[in-house]
């Protein structure tokens, strides 16, 4: 490996994204020449940031960029703002991301970026500050043709109108398409907000119809209660009819076998900004929490939460993992022997609704042409069918685990297109 390559090998995120790909790439005979071509990013971009703060002094920031592939298209991916982001994390969410929009049939390459901060720190004048300045130094590498942001983990559509308005500044007009996940005012899409925790319960519908689970007999046990996890558990339980026995978020995990009421839980959240002094259940380890019985285990916030340790334990029925990257290999090959046990909606296919409807707005800011919130939720359901039904039929005919048939699909789908395309003499 060359030294240039190294800056990814430290992280533990990569290395688990890179072992995946070893076991699909081992999995589909790829040739050993062509491999890192398809593993690696095609650009890599780290920016400093200074930035004036509230009390006087200037403050540098760290901010990534990586753009997987653009093979297919231009390259897609969130942006996020996180204390611990490093270069590696974000290659290995940029691959997946490739691989999840190759699966769905989007026209992406993926791509990830962010910076290097807890967002929770700064007030609203510096969190502009650090937005705008990330953007600005990231005008040379993005566009609306080459690489289109998106909101992740610690940014919101405020910071995606920020990054709107800085590029658009810089070009001399407006331009709505160059980042999606914005307000609905400014050219964003309605039900883009909602659309990855909308999708990941469409699939879990989608597992409960295909296993004749009644949803009215059903439990559920939602880890993370951010954008994803707060809309996801709502929806299980107020049009599902699942009884959420488990709720927690960064501050404390809740556990109540008699239900929690998720609605109370989201008004206590917009008062106080956190679960920690709700009171509806038991406090209770968080990792305890995802070993506790249910019929549906949501792990919607880190990665790497389901592992060689409890894989074992797990006492759902159906897993849904609206994170990304939420099990690591090592419990991948547990869970393998548990199939008829645990049945996996692998990553790159629940929590794909987000990525979906990106794509809606993307094409609306292209075309200048709207659609309802209604028209996008049949869409995006439309997409998430196709997807499901695909990544079980090539399960069950090639007898594979879902993830592995769903990073197969979306793999394949690269590789077929980089042969096609050629590699520039």
């Amino acid at each position: 490996m060359s030294s240039a390559l190294s800056i990814y090998e430290d992280d533990d995120v990569f290395a688990m994204a890179r072992e995946q790909f070893r076991v699909i790439a081992d999995y589909l005979q790829i040739d050993v020449n062509n491999r890192e071509r398809l593993m690696y990013p095609k650009r890599a971009i780290a920016v400093t940031l200074p930035v004036h703060m509230d009390d006087g002094s200037t403050k540098t920031f760290q901010g990534y960029r990586v753009q997987h592939h653009l093979t297919l298209g231009p390259t897609k991916g969130g942006t996020r703002f996180a204390p611990s982001l490093s270069m590696g994390e974000t290659a290995a969410l940029a691959m997946w991301m490739s691989w999840k929009c190759a699966l769905n049939g989007l026209p992406y390459g993926g791509a990830k970026g962010g910076i290097a901060c807890d967002p929770t720190k700064l007030s609203r004048s510096e969190l502009e500050a650090v937005s705008r300045r990330y953007m600005q130094e990231m005008i040379p590498f993005v566009g609306p043709h080459t690489d289109i942001m998106g909101p992740d983990m610690g940014t919101n559509e405020q910071v995606m109108a920020w990054f709107m308005d800085t590029y658009s500044v810089y070009q001399g007009y407006a331009v709505s398409e160059i980042v999606t996940g914005k307000p609905v005012s400014i050219g964003g899409t309605e039900g883009r907000r909602e659309a990855t925790g909308r999708g990941v319960v469409y699939l879990v519908e989608r597992a409960m119809d295909m296993l004749k689970m009644d949803p009215e007999k059903c439990t559920v046990i939602v880890q993370g209660f951010g954008n994803v996890g707060s809309v996801a558990a709502l929806s299980l339980a107020l049009r599902t009819g699942l009884k959420v026995v488990g709720l927690s978020d960064a501050t404390v995990a809740l556990y109540n076998a008699k239900g929690i009421d998720v609605k109370a839980a989201e008004q206590h959240v917009l008062k106080k900004g956190n679960l920690r002094a709700f009171d509806q259940g038991d406090r209770i380890d968080p990792n305890e929490m995802l070993l506790q019985k249910c019929d549906v285990l949501v792990p919607a916030a880190v990665d790497r939460v389901i592992t060689e340790r409890n894989a074992a334990k797990l006492q759902c029925r159906i897993l849904a993992e609206a994170a990304n990257g939420p099990t690591s290999p090592e419990a991948d090959r547990i869970l393998d022997q548990r199939w008829d046990e645990v049945f996996v909606i692998p990553d790159i296919l629940c929590n794909a609704g987000g990525v979906i409807v990106s794509y809606f707005e993307w094409v609306q800011g292209l075309q200048s042409f709207m659609w309802s919130e209604t028209e996008v939720t049949d869409k995006l359901f439309r997409i998430l069918e196709h997807s499901f039904t695909q990544v079980i039929r090539r399960a069950k005919v090639h007898k594979i685990s879902h993830r592995m048939a769903a990073l197969a699909i979306g793999v394949e789908r690269v590789m077929k297109a980089k042969a096609t395309r050629g590699l520039f003499p």
